[in-house]
């Protein structure tokens, strides 16, 4: 008998797990749903990050989309401290040494305008005297905490982050907390991206 393929597109809340198993003090995928009982998220959010998270029982999607080597862009929409200088711009595009590895080139986008996104659950620390703004950063890796790690070392906090695109994927108008299947084009879309081959039962 075939196994069905899901490909589900969740939108994980700012103080959710990236897995189904609870931990104290934090919800998990678990209180969402209902997700079939075979798919796994691929890569992960922080417990603090929100945004696109994709959910699929098809191996080969899961390997090509979370392998390094494959390179795909993964986009955030990203809050922090203070506005950045044109240096700090230029060092987060040219990279950023991690633990003594330089991180690949990033497009970094300062936004003119806050971006139309949900509010967040949990309000993010507000300071009177220190005024915030919105990047949009575009990778092609994804190290732990990658974009913390990045925008800390330029001397500007990351207040909030969220994951607007994986690849051809995007969140769209997804509210906090849903989910969706993606439609077979966007699935033949996201298999062509990925040069998988197109059997979906």
């Amino acid at each position: 008998m075939t196994t069905r393929r899901h490909y589900i597109l969740f939108h994980k809340p700012y103080g959710v797990l990236s897995r189904f198993t609870r931990e104290a003090g934090w919800d998990s995928l678990s209180s969402f749903g209902p997700f079939p009982r075979d798919v796994y998220p691929v890569g992960r959010l922080d417990v603090d990050s929100e945004g696109l998270l994709l959910l699929t029982n098809d191996n080969e999607v899961k390997h090509r989309l979370a392998t390094p080597a494959f390179g795909h862009r993964r986009t955030y929409l990203v809050q922090v401290e203070r506005t950045p200088t044109n240096d700090a711009l230029r060092k987060l595009r040219t990279g950023i040494p991690l633990n003594g590895v330089r991180t690949l080139p990033a497009e970094v986008r300062l936004l003119k305008t806050d971006p139309a996104i949900p509010p967040r659950t949990v309000p993010i620390r507000y300071r009177k005297t220190v005024e915030t703004r919105w990047l949009e950063i575009v990778l092609r890796e994804g190290r732990n905490r990658q974009v913390r790690r990045m925008t800390a070392a330029v001397g500007h906090p990351t207040l909030r982050l969220v994951r607007t695109a994986v690849g051809c994927l995007h969140l769209g108008d997804l509210p906090p907390g849903s989910v969706r299947e993606l439609s077979d084009a966007e699935v033949e879309e996201l298999k062509g991206t990925l040069k998988v081959r197109s059997t979906r039962p």
